[in-house]
């Protein structure tokens, strides 16, 4: 494929090119369905437990079984994709996302439906990494690799908000086409796909080891950490989550161990404190946690609390999606005048100040009494969500973006698992077992003080940048960023 910035005379960084911008298309509507196919879950899952039989105890598992596959297999979608080919992986991963979206919705018993969910979820590992890898090889670091992150982390936001109220009128017709609307979306977008990203070409020296123990120990490691999070949240004992937690810390402890002696490790450990990527995973960690809880929260106040449908909580949300205009005429001008790092933190501060603003609910709000809240909440994912994924990419080797989109996305799922235990938690507590307006207002301290700390970790991405932290001094990120790598 042609470089993204190749122009008609050669000279590079002058121009896109229109296929770059049709790829681009196609790698921010996978992320689109990802997010729609989330977020529609979260209003059909009354209407699916209804219908097949789930009872109330088990119609978590129709979310959860998702997220135990996109988190559990993050990082080896991620490191996949760098070795087996961007493209091949994100092909592969979006058809298998198609066909068990399908079953989903042909499901008529609860253990088809729940294995259809996880199946998807790992799909979603594979596919995401997949994504923002073949985007940041395309676009080279600088401006047009911030713009186009942006754009994709404006419409991934986008599926997030717009899923809820997609699934509130989907389900009024049948909870079913919950996930035939995502198959019918994924199947243009796979078509599109074939056609628009450049086939994988295979960098010289042939293909790295694949790291098989490595990559059974993490996978296996995260699938147990986010399932002692989830059932944390759902059932309140710590003792029911202590053997998951004791296997999730001697398998990541095994991971550490393999990699450490790997000749070719599934992930760098060293790549882990290079550049911004910390910060910008423990940023992303915490705001989506945050962003998750008050989703949670603010939707069960509604419908519990308020006696609103499941429509009207759904289209109450609508106006976040106003993040999909303000990303890209807003943002890519902040960050080149501020830097991700310092766009990232501000965003993260209207999110703190959005659901900080929300601990003084009452049991009367109305639309008009949640609607700042919301519009700051459109401004933080509007500033944060493409900030997020950009600071992970800086001063990371290209033949590692798909490690580093891993790592990022990764801390996106278990933040928000976290975040919905957390307020599930808080909620549980609540007298007689029926939360009233006190308890929303203390579970939503939960994405405050969360979102508070994202700010915390954004200055540290400041800090960091500032002491030259991002740009490649560390002697190893230079030796590998000079390898001849695979273009997207």
């Amino acid at each position: 494929m042609p470089s993204a910035t190749t122009t008609a005379s050669g000279s590079p960084g002058e121009r896109v090119t229109p296929r770059a911008w049709g790829l681009l298309a196609v790698v921010c509507g996978a992320l689109f369905l990802e997010g729609i196919d989330i977020a529609m879950l979260n209003v059909a899952v009354p209407a699916i437990a209804a219908d097949i039989g789930l009872d109330e105890g088990s119609a978590h598992w129709v979310i959860s079984a998702y997220v135990l596959g996109y988190a559990g297999f993050m990082l080896l979608g991620g490191r996949s994709a760098d070795l087996f080919g961007r493209r091949r992986v994100f092909l592969v991963a979006l058809t298998v996302f198609v066909v068990f979206s399908a079953v989903g919705g042909l499901a008529t018993a609860d253990w088809t439906l729940v294995l259809a969910r996880f199946v998807t979820g790992v799909a979603a590992g594979f596919l995401t990494p997949a994504g923002f890898s073949i985007i940041t090889t395309t676009f080279p670091e600088g401006a047009l690799r911030d713009r186009a992150l942006v754009v994709y982390g404006a419409v991934g936001a986008a599926g997030f908000v717009l899923g809820m109220v997609a699934g509130g009128l989907l389900t009024t017709v049948s909870w079913r086409w919950v996930f035939f609307a995502p198959t019918v979306l994924g199947l243009a977008l796979l078509v599109a796909g074939a056609v628009v990203i450049g086939r994988d070409v295979r960098p010289p020296g042939g293909r790295a080891g694949f790291d098989l123990a490595g990559a059974v120990t993490v996978t296996a490691g995260m699938v147990a950490v986010v399932y002692a999070v989830v059932e944390l949240g759902e059932s309140r004992d710590a003792a029911a989550v202590l053997l998951p937690a004791a296997a999730a810390v001697v398998l990541l402890g095994a991971f550490v161990a393999i990699e450490r002696r790997s000749r070719s490790p599934l992930l760098r450990l060293r790549l882990l404190r290079e550049g911004l990527l910390p910060f910008a995973s423990a940023a992303g960690l915490l705001f989506m946690g945050a962003f998750f809880g008050f989703q949670f929260a603010v939707t069960l106040y509604l419908q519990q609390v308020r006696g609103w449908s499941a429509l009207e909580a759904g289209l109450t949300f609508a106006i976040m999606g106003t993040d999909l205009v303000l990303a890209p005429l807003l943002t890519p001008l902040l960050v080149r005048r501020f830097g991700n790092a310092w766009v990232l933190a501000a965003g993260c501060l209207a999110a703190a100040l959005a659901f900080g603003r929300l601990t003084g609910l009452e049991d009367d709000w109305s639309y008009l009494d949640l609607l700042p809240s919301l519009l700051l909440v459109a401004v933080a994912f509007a500033l944060a969500y493409g900030p997020i994924t950009a600071a992970a990419a800086e001063g990371v080797a290209e033949q590692e973006q798909g490690a580093a989109g891993g790592v990022v996305y990764t801390a996106f799922q278990f933040g928000g698992a976290l975040g919905l235990a957390a307020v599930t938690m808080v909620l549980a507590g609540a007298d007689g077992g029926v939360a009233g307006v006190d308890d929303y207002r203390r579970a939503l301290w939960v994405p405050t003080a969360g979102a508070g700390l994202a700010v915390v970790a954004a200055l540290a991405a400041v800090l960091r940048r500032r002491a030259g932290g991002a740009a490649g001094d560390d002697a190893e990120a230079v030796s590998l960023a000079a390898t001849p790598s695979r273009p997207a």
